[in-house]
Formats: structure tokens, sequence, C-alpha cells
């Protein structure tokens, strides 16, 4: 069977960046770039994106481009006869299925907050309101499984359409509509009486502020806390380590070089959080309210700040409206990954490949939608409720081991190995990648990635220390 193809490099482009916008770039970065002091944390953020995301990237894609597959195949592909790097696959479609199990339903709160917003739920309402009302969300089994499968069902049917005709042009018009959208809402953000201190804080660089505490110690505990954020936001907010971006270079020619495809593609992702914080900042600090208060930001401060503006209904709806919009960019390119790795593992068509991963995705996203309410007794000490053991099993495991395998896959001559990559990834006009880095992507990214691995377990391990 011929390999499908996107109709346009823009759609490539789209998609893939889709993948990387998700609520980690509009609801994750904003409110931990106001925890660790705004600007520095920005630029600290930037560079770590550069270094570290970027080149783990262009190996996704080159892995995929070269050998023309999902994960499913991709590792069979290119690895050296007789090895074992193939086994790599099922942690790929373990870990798209194991985000989707979490992510359909936060997707969920999103259109849930559309149509609330639409509809005047927090018209007048205190931020104690605002939080009475997402609280009551979370705790109505029947309204979040609802809207988990509206998103499930919107990702299915795009993908069920195909490449081009469902996936690519779907997410285009979704993209153009969320930069539209994100753009409107930078305007209306920026030109609030009192915004100006907002945008100091977020575009004027204070790096005191990574070094805040009376002590030597507790400075340089404080930097190292907001180091490991921007690490952590930096390698997370592009979907690495589960093969969610490899597919997309499966789907691409070689024209252009993978250097300049994946700088374009971080970019795009890079701005969209960056306008993000330009919408949340200067409307927190026009109407008095704390920029770091944590994940509560999007769902309970941000409406009752909307509440507070002139035509506040309709700055709060399409506030959501973006929000759901990055967050089923992210869905319907996961699912693509899901839906082509049964195709490429098992032969299975599009339309049985959809309808036998559509069922497992229902009813492996329950115990999310059931975790905030019926099994809400459910607690792991030190990793949460339901959701946050699934999130604990990806994000602090999944995506770091995923990453580490494709990076030495890339990089070991047991693997894939450095020459072949620089090969593909250099292969059409473009940017190429710096052959020079050889020594930093074998041994230093490798070593960031254990970094993040082993701080993920760190406050788990303490809590259960503290708790024996």
């Amino acid at each position: 069977m011929e390999r499908e193809r996107f109709a346009s490099r823009l759609g490539f482009l789209l998609i893939s960046a889709g993948c990387a916008i998700g609520l980690g770039n509009v609801w994750r970065f904003p409110y931990i770039t106001g925890e660790y002091g705004g600007a520095a944390f920005v630029v600290m953020y930037i560079i770590l994106l550069i270094a570290f995301s970027l080149p783990i990237l262009v190996m996704e894609f080159a892995v995929g481009r070269a050998s023309q597959k999902s994960a499913a195949r991709a590792y069979d592909v290119l690895e050296p006869k007789g090895s074992k790097w193939h086994f790599a696959k099922w942690l790929s479609y373990c870990g798209c299925i194991l985000l989707m199990m979490f992510y359909t339903v936060v997707a969920g709160w999103m259109l849930a907050y559309v149509y609330k917003s639409a509809t005047g739920a927090f018209v007048g309402q205190t931020a104690e309101g605002v939080g009475n009302v997402f609280g009551a969300l979370l705790s109505n089994p029947g309204e979040l499984i609802f809207w988990m499968m509206v998103v499930i069902v919107i990702g299915l049917a795009c993908c069920a359409a195909g490449l081009q005709k469902g996936v690519e042009r779907v997410t285009k018009v979704m993209m153009v509509c969320l930069l539209a959208v994100l753009a409107l809402l930078c305007v209306r953000s920026v030109t609030l009486e009192g915004a100006g201190e907002g945008l100091a804080f977020y575009l004027i660089p204070d790096f005191g502020k990574l070094f805040a505490g009376a002590t030597l110690g507790e400075q340089l505990a404080n930097f190292g806390q907001a180091a490991y954020a921007a690490m952590g936001q930096a390698f997370f907010t592009m979907s690495l380590g589960i093969g969610s971006m490899l597919i997309f270079g499966s789907y691409i020619g070689k024209d252009r070089s993978l250097m300049g495809e994946s700088i374009r593609v971080g970019a795009l992702d890079t701005f969209v959080a960056l306008m993000a914080g330009l919408i949340i900042f200067p409307a927190c600090f026009a109407f008095g309210v704390e920029p770091g208060s944590g994940p509560g930001l999007v769902f309970v401060t941000l409406p009752s700040v909307f509440e507070q503006m002139p035509l506040g209904q309709l700055w709060c709806s399409l506030f959501f409206v973006f929000m759901s919009f990055a967050a089923l960019s992210t869905i319907i390119a996961v699912f693509e990954g899901i839906i082509a790795f049964a195709m490429d593992q098992w032969g299975w068509s599009r339309t049985k490949s959809v309808a036998i991963n559509g069922v497992l995705l229902i009813v492996l996203s329950l115990p999310c939608a059931l975790g905030f309410n019926v099994w809400a007794g459910f607690q792991i000490p030190g990793i949460g409720d339901i959701q946050g053991l699934e999130d604990f099993i990806l994000s602090n495991n999944m995506l770091p081991i995923g990453a580490l395998i494709i990076c030495l896959f890339c990089t070991s001559k047991k693997g894939w190995g450095w020459k072949n990559f620089i090969a593909e990834a250099d292969t059409g006009t473009g940017a190429k990648f710096p052959q020079w880095t050889r020594v930093y992507m074998k041994y230093i990214v490798p070593a960031l990635i254990v970094v993040i691995l082993i701080m993920g377990w760190v406050p788990v391990v303490t809590t259960w220390m503290g708790g024996a």
C-alpha cells in the first residue's frame, strides 16, 4: 500500500505544530512562568527548548521519514539486524494511549467551558463562584463523560476521513482559527487599563527573581527548581518520547531538511505559548490577580477576570474556544499516530483501526472521568488521584524513557547511528543539523533526560519515605 502524504508542506507544519501545541502551552506554561518570576524564566525556557528539545524533535522526524513508517515499524526498518530496538514501539503505542486516557477528559473541560461561557454560567460570579462551577463539573460523572465522548468522536471522525481529507484539512482550519482568536485576545488584553505592569513582568527579565532567597543555599535551590521547571516544560511541550511526532516525519518528502522544518514547528509552538502569556499576564495585573496562582489560573481565576471586562462573556467564550482548539489539535494528531500504528503493525484498514482504537479509547478514558467523583477515594501518596497517576506514569516515566531511547538510537553505533541520522536530517534544502554536536547529543542530552527522570521521582519518594 502506498504511503499517505500531506497535500502540502503547510499541512505538515501546522499539524506537527498542532500536535505540540496543547494544554502544556496554554495552561501549564503561563502558570509556571508566573510561579518562577516571569520574563527571566521565559528566557531560560527558550534557551533549553533550542538546546534540548529541538534536536530530539529532529531525531523523531528523521526516524519517521527514513523508515516511512509509524513507530510500529520504524525501528524494525532501521535497526541493525538482530538488535532489539523495535521493542520501543510498545512504549510509543502505550504512551499515546495513556496520554489520551486523561487528555480527552481535560479537553472535555475546555469544551464544557465554551458552552458554560456562552450560556452565561460565569456572569456575575466571583472567583469562588467560578470555582464552584468547576467543582460541580468535576463532581458530575455524566457531564464529564459526555464532554469526553464529544472530544473522542471529533478526533475519530477527523482521522476516519483520512490524512489529507480529514486530519490535514480539519487541522489547517482549526490552527488558523486558533491563531486568529489568539491574536484577538492578545489585542484585548494588552490594551486593558493597567496592563503595562503585566507586560513588564512578562517581557522584561529580572534574573534576580531566579535567585530569590536569604542565603546562598536558598538562592541556589530556587535557581535549581526554576531550571528544572524550565527544562521539563521545554521537554514536555514538544510531545517528545512517544512517537507522536515521528509519524508526521513518515508523511513528508525529502525536499526540505528536517532541521529547518523542526525549527519552524518549534517556533510556532513557542509563539503560541508566548502569546498565551500575553493574554493572561496583562489581564491578571490589570485586575489585581496573582499570576502564579497555579493550575487553577485558567479554570477558576481567568473566568472571573474576564467577567470584570466590558463584553466579558464574549472574551471568556473566545478564550475557551482558543483553549479547545489547542487541545483538539493535539487530540487529532495523537489519534492519527495511534491509528497509523495499528495500520502499520497489524495491517488493518484505516476504518478498522479507527473502530477498534475508538472503542479502546472510550473504555480506557472512563477511569479518569470517574476519578473525580465516583472513584474520588482513589489516591496514591505523592502522586494523587487517577488522573495524577496516569499523568505521572506518562510524563515522569514514559516520555523521558522514550526520548532517551530515540536519542541513543540515533547516536549509537549499535543503533541507527549518527551518520545515518545526519544523512537523513540534512537531506533537502534548508538548515543543516550541526554535526559538531555529536558528543553533546550522545552524552549530555541523554544525561539531561536522566536528570528529568530522576527529579520526577524525588518528590514521590520523599513523600513515601516521610510517611513510612
